[in-house]
């Protein structure tokens, strides 16, 4: 990892999870294309995020870092982006006002197309056809023409993601995110649900404190703080010449490289071999960037990671995004975490507690038990108290809509509310009222690790 890095060095090295054009030429010239358009992100607003994410690392914040599995041309609306965008708010009020505790907002959004597979390719009745990558790749119907790879692809989840950074930006800073909006929020189908009380007092003791600070002087107008926020973006790293394309040298800081995709990237399970492409593009990126520990992942194999990744021990560089399933975190984390304390290195501690749950219902549907999602999350807390360390942030699949994708929750969806509303092109994701529970539950765990306390039973837990 000694050796000089540029942005096409990834290409001497082996590969994985790599989709097989057909015409190489053709991907070429959309490559040069992407090369020239602007950038998504700026430098800047990548810098301010891993400042935010060195307050995680300390101890002092919280990272909220969630979105779509894999985002879809054909799903993709205006609407859809504000039922995301107020879902996402919801759970970072209930973190803030609830845990007591400053949230850095980091949507999986705005160039989460490409997905990881478990293989190449498929077989149904017969016929065998490329995977699904995500839409950015091939499309999600099984037929030959449209599972083949399509360079063209590449320039529709560019523009796809402009618009939707332009919707998101405009709702960050217009006024959307004024916090006297927090009753406006609610999402409609979640006004029945024993979530909509909790949020509904929360939201009333929220505008108590307001309506208190304008008597004192201190309201919206004259502090933004109030009424805008700082939302940022993030992705998998997986097709990594769309990555290249997207690289540029920052004017501000001349030699400095950065990833104008999205805000933070992340080195998916399948992909942080430390001597294969992935990590050695990301390695000269400086944008914060993450990697998705699973259980075959050692503390050697990690620090051996860290080394390659951020070899300054950088405040904010580095967030591990945990994924072990909720029955083996107490077998993988604590080594994990005891080597890099060890070592003295400085990253933030992330759950995911989606992707280590992921089971086949008897009806067939790839879907999550949310009971094990919650788990996972109790877990997560438990290792980090017991450790002495900070659990830094939590990282989810989850949608503004109303989907049935994972079993269990509030409505208690079960095997046969499935294929209800089952709308997911690959993993199942949380619907906003799940979202919102695991929400409420982080903020108590947070709330009790700041207080030095002994972490709180549930009913789940009862």
């Amino acid at each position: 990892m000694n050796e000089r890095w540029t942005p096409d060095s990834w290409r001497s090295k082996p590969i994985q999870q790599v989709p097989a054009y057909t015409d190489e030429a053709a991907l070429k010239v959309v490559e040069e294309q992407l090369s020239g358009f602007p950038p998504l992100v700026f430098a800047g607003e990548a810098r301010k995020l891993k400042k935010a994410l060195a307050s995680v690392a300390a101890g002092e914040a919280f990272l909220l870092q969630g979105g779509d599995c894999a985002e879809s041309f054909a799903e993709h609306s205006a609407d859809n982006i504000r039922d995301f965008f107020r879902v996402f708010l919801q759970m970072a009020v209930v973190l803030t006002f609830a845990g007591s505790c400053p949230v850095v907002k980091v949507g999986r959004i705005a160039g989460q197309f490409a997905k990881p597979r478990s293989a190449p390719t498929e077989t149904v009745d017969g016929v065998e056809l490329p995977s699904y990558r995500g839409d950015i790749i091939n499309g999600i119907d099984f037929d030959a023409a449209s599972r083949n790879p399509d360079p063209d692809r590449q320039l529709k989840a560019y523009r796809q993601s402009a618009a939707t950074l332009n919707l998101i930006r405009a709702f960050a800073t217009g006024g959307y995110a004024n916090l006297e909006n927090a009753h406006r929020w609610m999402l409609g189908f979640i006004k029945d649900s024993p979530q909509s009380s909790r949020y509904a007092e929360l939201a009333e003791q929220i505008t108590q404190t307001i309506d208190f600070m304008r008597a004192i002087g201190i309201n919206p107008e004259q502090h933004q703080e109030m009424r805008i926020t700082d939302f940022y973006t993030s992705h998998e790293a997986l097709l990594l010449g769309y990555e290249e394309a997207m690289t540029r040298v920052d004017s501000t800081t001349p030699g400095e490289y950065y990833a104008t995709s999205g805000h933070m990237l992340w080195i998916g399970d399948r992909t942080r071999q430390p001597d294969h492409a992935h990590v050695e593009y990301m390695r000269g990126i400086e944008n914060p960037i993450g990697v998705k520990c699973g259980p075959s992942l050692t503390p050697d194999g990690l620090l051996q990671l860290i080394d390659a990744l951020d070899p300054k021990n950088e405040a904010g560089r580095l967030t591990l995004i945990c994924r072990f399933g909720a029955d083996k975190v107490f077998d993988h984390l604590p080594a994990l975490i005891r080597a890099v304390k060890r070592e003295g290195r400085n990253v933030v501690w992330s759950c995911d507690p989606m992707h280590g749950n992921t089971i086949k219902a008897a009806s067939g549907f790839k879907t999550r038990p949310f009971d094990q999602v919650m788990q996972e999350v109790r877990n997560f807390f438990a290792v980090h108290q017991a450790e002495g360390t900070h659990a830094g942030g939590i990282h989810l699949e989850m949608t503004g809509q109303n989907v049935t994708e994972c079993t269990g929750g509030a409505r208690a969806l079960t095997d046969a509310d499935l294929s209800d509303r089952y709308h997911t092109y690959c993993d199942p994701r949380l619907n906003s009222e799940q979202a919102l529970e695991i929400a409420f539950l982080t903020a108590q765990l947070i709330k009790h690790e700041r207080q030095g306390k002994e972490r709180p039973r549930t009913e789940a837990a009862e």
